[in-house]
C-alpha cells in the first residue's frame, strides 16, 4: 500500500502504518497534511493510543500531555490532549486540563515519531520537536507505547 489518505489508514494496523510513513516522501505527508485530510488522520493515530498504551510500563505514571501539531489550515495548529492516570491512557482533542508537558511539531514529524521512523530525542536535539514542562516525561514517552519498529 502506498497511497497516504484517512481511508487507508483506517484499515491497517500500527506496523503497516509505520511503513506507510516510512515508504512516502515527507513532502508528500506533508501535502497531505495540509489538507482536508489532515483532522481524520490525526484522530485516527491519536484514537489508537489507549490501545497501544502499555500499562505494564508506566507504573505510578500520572500525566497530562498536549500535542500541539502545527501546520493546520491557515496556519493553525491542532492540540491533542493525552491523559495517563491509574494505569490508563485516554485521549481528547479538546484539552482541558493543564499540561506536565507540551510538545509542538509539525505534522510529518509527529507522523515520523509516533510510527517510529524518528528518533525523538534527535527531533528534539536539533529543533523540530520543542518540549515545555517535564523533560525526562518527554524522553519517556516512547516507553509508555507500542510503538512499531521500522
Amino acid at each position: 500500500m502506498t497511497d497516504f489518505n484517512p481511508e487507508a489508514l483506517s484499515s491497517i494496523g500500527p506496523k503497516e502504518f509505520a511503513q506507510l510513513v516510512k515508504s512516502t516522501p515527507d513532502a508528500k505527508i506533508a501535502e497531505v497534511m495540509a489538507s482536508d485530510a489532515r483532522t481524520k488522520i490525526l484522530d485516527e493515530v491519536f484514537n489508537r493510543m489507549p490501545s497501544l498504551f502499555r500499562a505494564d510500563k508506566a507504573g505510578a505514571t500520572s500525566a497530562v500531555i498536549h500535542w500541539v501539531i502545527t501546520g493546520g489550515a491557515d496556519g493553525s495548529n491542532d492540540t491533542y490532549e493525552t491523559v495517563i492516570e491509574n494505569g490508563a491512557c485516554t485521549v481528547t482533542n479538546q484539552p482541558a486540563r493543564d499540561p506536565k508537558l507540551a510538545m509542538t511539531m509539525d505534522a510529518v514529524t509527529f507522523l515520523k515519531t509516533v510510527s517510529g521512523d524518528g528518533n525523538p530525542m534527535m527531533l528534539f536535539m536539533t529543533g523540530k520537536i520543542k518540549a515545555k514542562g517535564d523533560l525526562s516525561l518527554a524522553a519517556s514517552i516512547a516507553k509508555l507505547f507500542d510503538i512499531p519498529k521500522s
